[in-house]
C-alpha cells in the first residue's frame, strides 16, 4: 500500500488498523484502531493540516480525504463514509454516516448521530445538528436519527471485513 511520509510529517496507522494496498496516505495523517480503509480512497494531509480517522472507522472505495492549513479533517470514531465521498477541513463526530458521493467542505460540523445523504453537499461552515439528516445540494436538514442497531451492524461488518481482507487478500496477477 502506498503510504507516503511528506518531509517529517509520517502518517500514524494503529497496528489493528486494515488499510488496503490500492489505498493512498500521506502526510500528517493518523488511523486509530480497527479503523479500515478501503481499494481507492486518498487521505492527503498535506497543506499543513491533519487528518483523524477514528477508531471503529470505515472510509470506503474512492473516498478522498484532504485538508487545509486552516482547518483538519478529523472523522470521529464508528462512522460508516460512503464510496467517493469527499471530506474537506471538516469534522465529523461519532456514529455519523456519510453518504456515498458526498461532498463536506471547510469548517462544516456533522454532529453525533447524524446522517449525510448520498450526493449531498454540506457547504463550508454548515452544522448539522446531533441526530439530524443533511440531504440534497446545497444540503437541508430533516430531524432524524440513525437507528442504532444498523449502526451497530454497519460498523461491525467493516471491522471483520478489515480482519477478513487482512487474513486473506493475496495479489494473483502477477
Amino acid at each position: 500500500m502506498p503510504i507516503y511520509a511528506l518531509g517529517t510529517d509520517e502518517p500514524q496507522i494503529h497496528p489493528r488498523a486494515y488499510v488496503h494496498p490500492d489505498a493512498v496516505v500521506i502526510g500528517r495523517v493518523t488511523i486509530a484502531a480497527d479503523a479500515t480503509i478501503w481499494p481507492g480512497a486518498v487521505l492527503r494531509g498535506d497543506h499543513g493540516g491533519h487528518i483523524e480517522v477514528g477508531s471503529r472507522t470505515s472510509i470506503q472505495d474512492g473516498t478522498v480525504l484532504h485538508t487545509t492549513a486552516q482547518w483538519p479533517t478529523v472523522i470521529g470514531p464508528e462512522c460508516v463514509v460512503g464510496h467517493n465521498a469527499h471530506l474537506e477541513g471538516c469534522t465529523v463526530e461519532r456514529r455519523c454516516l456519510i453518504g456515498s458521493g458526498s461532498v463536506t467542505l471547510n469548517r462544516a460540523v456533522v454532529r453525533t448521530g447524524s446522517v449525510v445523504g448520498a450526493s449531498a453537499l454540506v457547504p463550508e461552515g454548515f452544522e448539522v445538528p446531533a441526530s439530524t439528516m443533511a440531504l440534497g445540494v446545497p444540503a437541508t436538514l430533516r430531524k432524524r436519527s440513525i437507528d442504532p442497531a444498523w449502526l451497530d451492524y454497519a460498523v461491525q461488518s467493516y471491522i471483520e471485513a478489515g480482519a477478513h481482507y487482512r487474513a486473506g487478500l493475496r495479489r494473483i496477477d502477477r
